[in-house]
Formats: structure tokens, sequence, C-alpha cells
């Protein structure tokens, strides 16, 4: 008789621990695509990603690239300082857009200029994002604005 709870209670454990793999697994899946990692130019130039691949790409404006096209399309280059990436985007940019400046953009790259869907610019004068300081630091390109950015806006 207690063989037999033994056996029962092995596979309720068994049963249980097959649903919570199956359910990690289908939630992962269901995840992927929301997942959007971010990239900086050098690392695009060194490693392309799939022509398929939605990312976030960042780094500052460069300076003399912005070109508006016909219509909405807009031309850019992005850089870190290590690398230049070409962007296109069809769009009203954000208000703060401008050249020199930190931004974000989401979309594809197909080998020679990335597709931007979504566009992010700074919020303020002494705001930009992490990932594009970290990037900046990382080629050595990145100057600190005055009073000590720490790559958070100040709320003073």
């Amino acid at each position: 008789m207690k063989s037999l709870k033994k056996k029962r209670r092995v596979q309720v454990i068994a049963v249980a621990a097959l649903a919570l793999i199956v359910s990690t697994a289908l939630i992962g899946y269901a995840m992927r695509d929301g997942i959007n990692f971010f990239r900086s130019p050098s690392e695009i130039v060194a490693e392309p990603p799939g022509p398929t691949e939605v990312f976030r790409i960042g780094g500052l404006v460069e300076d003399g690239s912005l070109v508006r096209g016909q219509g909405e399309e807009i031309r850019f280059n992005v850089t870190d300082g290590g690398a230049v990436v070409a962007v296109t985007y069809k769009g009203v940019l954000p208000d703060l857009f401008e050249e020199n400046q930190g931004m974000v953009g989401m979309g594809t790259y197909d080998g020679e200029v990335f597709r931007a869907t979504e566009i992010l610019a700074k919020h303020d004068e002494d705001y930009m994002p992490k990932e594009v300081v970290d990037a900046l630091k990382e080629q050595g390109v990145y100057q600190d604005p005055e009073g000590g950015y720490n790559g958070h806006s100040s709320g003073s």
C-alpha cells in the first residue's frame, strides 16, 4: 500500500515539474518578440545582426549627416566614435532631435542601412540614454557635461 502512495507522489511531482518546464518555455517563446536588444554602431559593424532582427541602436547623431528627403524620409548617421551606421526613418522626428545629440532608434539593419521604425531623442539638455552613455564611454568618446553627469537627468 505504501509503495502505491510513493508512486503516486512521484508521478504528481513529475507532472508538476513537466508543467513548470512547459509553461516557462511557452512564456519565453511568447516574449521573444518583445525583447529588443541594444547595440552600439561599433557592435553592429563588428557583428551585423540578421536582416529580420529587430533591435535598438544608440549613439550620437553625426554632425552634418542629417538630410531630409522627399516627404517624411529622413537620413542621418549614428556614431559612437568607433563606427558609423547610416539610418533612414520615415515619420516625424521628436522635437528635441538634432545633430551631435544622443538618440535611440528601433528597427532592422539590412547590412548597409538601419531602417528605423521608431526614434527617441533626449528629453532635456542633460539627459542621454544610459546605453548610449555606456557605449560612448567604451569608445572613449564620452564627455561629461558640466555638473558631473552620471547618466540620469538631474532632479534639482
